[in-house]
């Protein structure tokens, strides 16, 4: 089973939990700063979006970044991309594009943040040739990476190169159990300058903490393949909106499918709303789909 796949999504109750409390003191930051928006998909791969590509496209990454402003590089979670392979990448891209990172699985899932020193500058070594095309790269924890190992992200976290943005998906109930565990490690985030990433997932809504350290948001957005889909992406406008007002300065979003096909056909009408509701003028994809 996909992390957070359910069943029956009919059944799921996809009501925005209200903000945690210290959310609009973190927005406040960003008053009157420009807002910088990334909406895009997980992968470019034809194969998992099918029919997305007009026939007769001979490069992927090159379609997909003339209809999308950024994207989710998970690619990069499977294995360091060499910095001649980031320099394609980069390459490919038009001005103004951003890549999003996930750091490998060598360093959060087999070594468990431990003894990872040599890991984490290799990879930082080969992402920083994205130069201005690089985002916030995120770290993904495994879901079963739990609070009693909170000393070895303390220690990650402060390591981590200071010139490379870094977001930290936290996949464990036990990190939202109470607030003294919430609070330490979210304390930590905002001190380090870390973003929290939000997960909006049908079958994990224990992990939709909507707690912002500063006036950045990174959300990752998994549909459930169900007409429901699109109400839940107009509820996260309402928000955006919100925190918009409040402050909010920065803004990424990526939306992922169980099956990945109508990611490009969600991302779009998420787009629209938010140029609609927020009177943004970003990109709208125009593929075939």
């Amino acid at each position: 089973m996909k992390f957070g796949q359910v069943d029956n999504p009919e059944e799921i109750d996809f009501s925005l939990p209200l903000d945690h409390p210290d959310t609009a003191d973190a927005l406040k930051v960003g008053a009157g700063e420009p807002f910088e928006v990334y909406v895009g998909c997980a992968k470019w791969n034809r194969a998992d979006l099918k029919g997305f590509y007009p026939r007769g496209t001979k490069d992927e990454l090159t379609y997909y970044s003339t209809q999308f402003n950024s994207i989710e590089l998970n690619a990069t979670f499977y294995n360091t991309p060499s910095k001649e392979q980031v320099v394609t990448w980069r390459d490919k891209t038009p001005e103004g594009f951003k890549f999003f990172p996930k750091l490998s699985n060598s360093i959060s899932h087999f070594r468990r943040l431990q003894n990872v020193d040599e890991f984490v500058t290799g990879f930082c070594d080969s992402i920083v040739h994205f130069e201005d095309k690089l985002g916030t790269t995120f770290l993904q924890l495994h879901d079963n990476y739990k609070p009693k190992d909170y000393d070895r992200l303390e220690t990650f976290v402060k390591d981590f190169p200071k010139a490379v943005p870094l977001a930290v998906e936290l996949r464990n109930a036990e990190w939202f159990a109470s607030k003294e565990t919430a609070g330490q490690v979210f304390d930590l985030f905002k001190s380090e300058g870390v973003t929290p990433v939000l997960v909006d997932s049908a079958g994990r809504r224990d992990l939709l903490h909507m707690r912002l350290t500063s006036s950045t948001a990174f959300v990752r957005y998994v549909g459930a393949n169900h007409p429901s889909d699109y109400d839940r992406l107009d509820e996260w406008v309402e928000r955006i909106a919100e925190w918009r007002a409040a402050g909010l300065n920065s803004l990424a979003f990526f939306i992922h499918q169980n099956i990945e096909k109508e990611s490009p056909l969600l991302a779009t009408h998420f787009i629209k709303k938010l140029n609609e509701r927020l009177d943004l003028d970003l990109k709208t994809p125009q593929g075939r789909f």
